[in-house]
C-alpha cells in the first residue's frame, strides 16, 4: 500500500501526521509512505522523520493586489504542479491530509485522480481547509465527538479516531520524572507551557504570580517559555527564591507531564491531546485568534470538569490567584479533575487512524 500524507507547517499538524505514519508502518511493514510538507515548517532535521519527505511551495494566500498577494497565489498554483509530479512518481493508493493549505493540492488532486482520500481534523472546530476538503474526502477522521456537528450532511463519512500523539509520550512515575529533571518528588509541581513558541503574556503574568505566593518552599515550577523570553525569565526566577526548571524548549515532554500536578497552558490541539493523555488538572488560557479553535478545544475539558479557563484578555495576577491558589495541594479538587478525564482521551488514536486508512 502506498500512502501519501500531507501536513501543514506547525507542530499541531506535523506531530499527529508523524504519529500516524509510525503507527501505520508498525502495523503494515510493506506500506510505503511519503510525507508532503510546506518548505517552511517547524522541523529542523529530516533525520527524525519516519519516511521520505517532499516539499511544496504553498504559503498562506493573501487576497490582495500586492506583490506578496500575487506571489502567494502563484506559489499555490505552483504547488499543484509539484503535487502532480509527486502523484506521477509515487502513485498513491490513499492520500490523507492533516489540514492547512498544504492539504489542498494533495486531496483535490487525489480526488481528481480517483485516489481514496481521508482528512484528519485535530481541533473541535474544523479549519477552513478541512471544511472545504470534506466534500472531496471518502473519510473524515475527527479527534472529538463534538466535531461531528460541524460536518452536517457528512456524518456517514466520519470516524472518531482521536488526535494521535507522539509515541515517545508515555506515563512515567513521578519520582522518576522528578529525578530526571532534578526536582523534588514531594513538592507541588506546576508546569507552564505557552506552546512551541512560548507566550510572553503567560510568562510575564505567571512570574508575577510566583512572586506573590508566600510559601514558595512548597512549590516547584517547570516553565517552557520559548527562546524569546528565556534570558529575561532566567533573571526573574533567580530572585524569586523558588525551585524551578526553565526551558526554551523541551523535547522529552513525557518527564514534564509526568512530574506535574497542574498545568497552565494554551489550548492547541496537540497540547490538549497530550494533557488528556496524562490526565492533568489544567488552567487553560486559549489563544484568542485563529478562528477560536483553542477556545473550543478548552471548552471540552472545562465542561467535563477537568480544566478551568482564563480568557486571554482577562489574564492577570488576580485571575491566576483566583484560579490557581485554591488548587495548590488541594488533593480533593485535583483528584476530581483527574477523574474527569475518564473517557475523554483516546490513547490509541494513531492506531485507529491507521486502521481507518
Amino acid at each position: 500500500m502506498r500512502v501519501l500524507v500531507a501536513s501543514g507547517s506547525s507542530g499541531g499538524h506535523i506531530f499527529p501526521a508523524i504519529s500516524f505514519i509510525e503507527a501505520l508502518k508498525a502495523g503494515n511493514n510493506d506500506a510505503q509512505v511519503l510525507l508532503v510538507l510546506p518548505k517552511k515548517n517547524i522541523l529542523k532535521a529530516e533525520g527524525v522523520l519516519p519516511c521520505p519527505v517532499k516539499y511544496i511551495t504553498v504559503t498562506p494566500i493573501k487576497l490582495n493586489f500586492s506583490f506578496a498577494g500575487l506571489k502567494s497565489i502563484w506559489q499555490m498554483i505552483k504547488s499543484f504542479f509539484q503535487v502532480i509530479l509527486i502523484f506521477i512518481n509515487f502513485r498513491p493508493d490513499v492520500a490523507i491530509g492533516f489540514g492547512s493549505l498544504a492539504s489542498l493540492p494533495v486531496i483535490l488532486l487525489a480526488w481528481f485522480f480517483r485516489t481514496t482520500t481521508v482528512i484528519h481534523e485535530q481541533n473541535v472546530l474544523p479549519g477552513k481547509a478541512n471544511k472545504f476538503l470534506a466534500y472531496f474526502s471518502d473519510k473524515i477522521a475527527v479527534s472529538f465527538k463534538e466535531t461531528v456537528g460541524y460536518f452536517k450532511g457528512k456524518e456517514k463519512k466520519i470516524v472518531l479516531t482521536g488526535d494521535p500523539i507522539r509515541k515517545s509520550l508515555v506515563r512515567i512515575d513521578k519520582k522518576i520524572a522528578c529525578a530526571y529533571l532534578a526536582l523534588k518528588e514531594d513538592k507541588f509541581t506546576i508546569l507552564v507551557a505557552g506552546g512551541s513558541q512560548g507566550c510572553s503574556r503567560i510568562n510575564e503574568e505567571f512570574v508575577k504570580f510566583i512572586g506573590f505566593i508566600p510559601q514558595k518552599n512548597k512549590l516547584q515550577v517547570i516553565h517552557l517559555c520559548g527562546s524569546k523570553d528565556y534570558s529575561r525569565l532566567k533573571e526573574s526566577y533567580a530572585g524569586l527564591g523558588i525551585e524551578y526548571k526553565l526551558f526554551d524548549f523541551l523535547q522529552p515532554m513525557e518527564y514534564a507531564y509526568s512530574a506535574a500536578d497542574l498545568i497552565i497552558s494554551r489550548a492547541g490541539a496537540t497540547t490538549i491531546a497530550e494533557i488528556m493523555f496524562f490526565a492533568l488538572p489544567a488552567v487553560i488560557i486559549p489563544y484568542p485568534y485563529a478562528y477560536q479553535h483553542q477556545l473550543n478545544n478548552a471548552l471540552v475539558l472545562e465542561r467535563a470538569g477537568a480544566a478551568l479557563i482564563i480568557k486571554d484578555e482577562e489574564l492577570s495576577l488576580g485571575q491566576l490567584k483566583r484560579m490557581v491558589l485554591p488548587l495548590i495541594d488541594n488533593q480533593v479538587s485535583l483528584s476530581k479533575m483527574r477523574g474527569a478525564y475518564y473517557g475523554l482521551s483516546i490513547p490509541d488514536a494513531a492506531e485507529r487512524l491507521a486502521a481507518c486508512v
